[in-house]
């Protein structure tokens, strides 16, 4: 098994598209617990995207496919990982990026904190700061939403001193394991804890990014069995310091197997801050 990686690392690369200096270009990415084939794969669609300088990654798994993805990732261009351990074998989430170097950020956060790295990154001389989340499904039917509770209520308590504590802008993106209220089709396997968790983010004064830009376009991220849509995966931020020009699903990584959720774009440029 290839060694840990640390914590915050720069790495080796085979650069194919050059990052913008003065945009933000974010990709949120589920990579599916990749096995090493089709992780490094998954590295090599990543570096070939315009759009992806930082991307978040969730669902990345423990063992040698997640150790293999970050040393890939570093081979396509992204020289800076934020890659959190997690104290037993479980799915985490990593901020890679290909241009901006990455600072960590403490989030309050207390459960899980490996599903939950902040960073902050400098883009036209302005610092901004990126929350990435990978929520918990449901589990096994013994300890049914144990996790998934526990780690929707540590994010709810920590996202108001999350913002509070940074005037710049914020994004929060990942894969929530919910979808928002109104959504269709509608499905009554979910709760109002569920629904409660998406509205923590509006509530607190963050956008959703896709909604904000496609009102009435359903704009699902994964797919069941059955071929029934989901939009699970979410990008937040503070509209009003991010000018969005762009939000969209991916679904070319779900067509060619590289993972079974679309990819989330997202684009904006920075408000100059207020004097």
């Amino acid at each position: 098994m290839n060694p840990q990686p640390p914590l915050f690392t720069e790495l080796p690369h085979d650069a194919t598209t050059t990052a913008s200096t003065s945009h933000l270009r974010l990709m949120t990415f589920n990579a599916q617990h990749a096995a090493a084939e089709r992780a490094w794969r998954q590295a090599a669609w990543l570096g070939r995207q315009p759009d992806a300088d930082i991307v978040v990654l969730t669902e990345v798994g423990p063992g040698p496919g997640g150790h293999a993805l970050l040393d890939a990732l570093g081979h396509h261009g992204y020289t800076h990982l934020y890659a959190p351990q997690p104290d037993q074998p479980d799915y985490r989430t990593v901020i890679a990026s290909r241009g901006t170097p990455l600072s960590p950020v403490s989030t309050g956060i207390d459960v899980l904190t490996h599903r939950a790295p902040a960073a902050e990154l400098h883009l036209g001389g302005q610092p901004l700061r990126l929350l990435g989340l990978y929520v918990p499904s449901r589990g096994p039917k013994e300890h049914r939403n144990e996790a998934k509770r526990a780690f929707q209520h540590a994010v709810a308590q920590a996202l108001p001193g999350f913002l509070a504590a940074f005037d710049g802008p914020v994004i929060v993106t990942g894969d929530l394991n919910v979808i928002e209220p109104g959504h269709l089709p509608h499905y009554p396997v979910f709760g109002r804890w569920e629904y409660d968790f998406y509205r923590t983010f509006t509530d607190i004064g963050l956008t959703d990014a896709y909604r904000a830009l496609h009102p009435g376009t359903p704009g699902h991220s994964w797919y069941g069995r059955g071929g029934n849509g989901y939009r699970f995966d979410h990008t937040f931020l503070t509209a009003d310091r991010l000018d969005l020009t762009s939000c969209a699903y991916l679904h070319v990584p779900r067509r060619e197997g590289l993972s079974d959720h679309a990819a989330m774009t997202v684009a904006t440029a920075l408000t100059p801050a207020s004097p």
